[in-house]
């Protein structure tokens, strides 16, 4: 049996914009927020391949940048989209966990879907540490700084078929108003805040499987594999479709430090 982790699969993640479920006027909106007034310094962690850190120094010229998270790949991408649209000499983007550079100091901060880099590795299917995360975000921000925070809630009570393909615990997340308590508690002033439509998961999940369907396009339907890549297609419909879907949710804050 082919081995679909191979580069015979197309990577997850390639076809999408954004690495979390996220519309075009979204991105605006948390772009305007984080360049009005215009900032010096701006840190993404957890940065993936960049895309809301790019467009944050596009909008603010006179800024410089810097993105950290743990894949290989999504740095090397970041690298080659900073170069490509003419940022290479204002943003670098370094691997590393995450915790090293807790000494940097930004006057805006990006977290979106990251929060893991302080908690329990994601392998250990333990809950969110979101308040780990928000104390030390906290000594990130400079005074008066702005802070983008995403992360995952649960948008209604979770149940066992929303639970199942996840880690299996209702208590894994935490719901909006809960985490704008962390939030205060933290010492940011929360600005302003919203929960993903269902239109921008629905985005986000479709091209996560569109991979499957790249590779089924391009292999013949008597090759060994092709119905492994099938079940593997659709054990991940259902699993969103009919089990987290309206469940599991997303929450941006634009907060200020």
């Amino acid at each position: 049996m082919t081995d679909l982790t191979s580069p015979d699969l197309p990577p997850f993640h390639e076809p999408l914009t954004w690495l979390t479920p996220l519309s075009e006027e979204r991105a605006a909106h948390l772009v305007a927020f984080l360049t009005d007034p215009a900032p010096i310094e701006v840190l993404d962690m957890g940065c993936g391949w960049g895309e809301l850190l790019l467009r944050v120094l596009e909008a603010a010229p006179g800024a410089h940048g810097r993105g950290v998270d743990r894949s290989p790949a999504f740095i090397d991408r970041a690298r080659q989209q900073a170069l490509a649209r003419g940022l290479g000499a204002r943003v670098a983007f370094d691997l590393m966990p995450g915790m090293e550079a807790q000494d940097l100091l930004a006057d805006a901060v990006i977290c979106i879907g990251a929060s893991q880099i302080w908690g329990p590795p994601v392998e250990d299917a333990q809950p969110l540490d979101y308040a780990a995360a928000l104390r030390a975000l906290r000594e990130l921000v400079q005074p008066g700084g702005r802070l983008v925070y995403g992360e995952a809630i649960w948008m209604a009570p979770p149940h066992p078929a929303a639970t199942a393909p996840l880690a299996g615990r209702d208590d894994e997340y935490i719901t909006q108003d809960a985490l704008r308590e962390l939030i205060r508690a933290a010492g940011f002033d929360v600005v302003d805040d919203d929960e993903t439509s269902l239109e921008e998961w629905d985005a986000f999940e479709t091209g996560f499987r569109e991979p499957y369907i790249r590779w089924l396009d391009s292999h013949g339907a008597d090759h060994p594999a092709a119905e492994q890549v099938r079940q593997q297609y659709e054990d991940q419909r259902a699993a969103y479709e009919d089990g987290y879907r309206g469940v599991l949710g997303m929450a941006y804050f634009c907060l200020q430090g």
